[in-house]
């Protein structure tokens, strides 16, 4: 990418709350990461009721004098923004990488598929299934199951030129991905359900008519 662009991308991580939080740095940047935090940002993983050891998964949140106070005119909403001792719930999923302190972005906590009891990154499974060489772009989310409580199911569009195969992506997911995360099912869109500012809208995402 650096290649085409000039230059290599500057990664930076925020919310309309918050404004920027993280940030690559120029001298370093980290394939994979969004970076460390801004002077002036301190940011945690937090999993239930303590902080996420260092690699683990847990919610990324943030204080800082560029935090917002709360939304205006609802109380209950800011409430549940925030922690008891005052930081910044951003809904997302990170970890610290532990040799460098770096953060990585795994997933929104309203997104997560729960299978089998087993906790399932929409992204990362969508991440797999773009390198094949068919799939111009991958949208993966949960399904009901009467047994597994949610199927990890996906939907794709192609590449020009390409046809589409389920089994093949499916056996190609399988080789990268551990069993519960492979989609059980995957389903040809001829574009992905995006909002009018161009995020995805998986809660449009819906299995065909059997």
């Amino acid at each position: 990418m650096a290649s085409e662009l000039g230059r290599t991308p500057l990664v930076r991580y925020g919310l309309t709350e918050t404004g920027l939080n993280v940030s690559h740095t120029l001298a370093a940047p980290r394939p994979g990461s969004v970076g460390i935090p801004l002077p002036g940002v301190l940011a945690r993983i937090w999993a239930e009721s303590a902080l996420a050891p260092p690699g683990e998964d847990g919610e990324i949140q943030v204080r800082g004098p560029h935090v917002f106070h709360g939304y205006s005119g609802h109380p209950s909403a800011t409430a549940e923004s925030f922690t008891p001792d005052g930081w910044f719930r951003t809904g997302d999923i990170g970890r610290l990488d532990p040799a460098t302190g770096d953060l990585v972005i795994r997933g929104r906590i309203k997104e997560m598929i729960i299978t089998g009891g087993l906790n399932v990154y929409p992204r990362e499974v969508e991440a797999v299934l773009e390198e094949h060489p068919s799939v111009a772009e991958a949208a993966v989310a949960g399904v009901p199951h009467p047994h597994w409580g949610e199927q990890v199911t996906a939907w794709v569009t192609l590449r020009p030129g390409h046809d589409f195969d389920e089994a093949a992506l499916i056996a190609h997911a399988r080789a990268a991905l551990a069993g519960y995360k492979t989609p059980k099912r995957v389903h040809l869109l001829p574009a992905l359900p995006r909002t009018p500012l161009g995020k995805l809208q998986r809660t449009a995402l819906t299995e065909p008519p059997s």
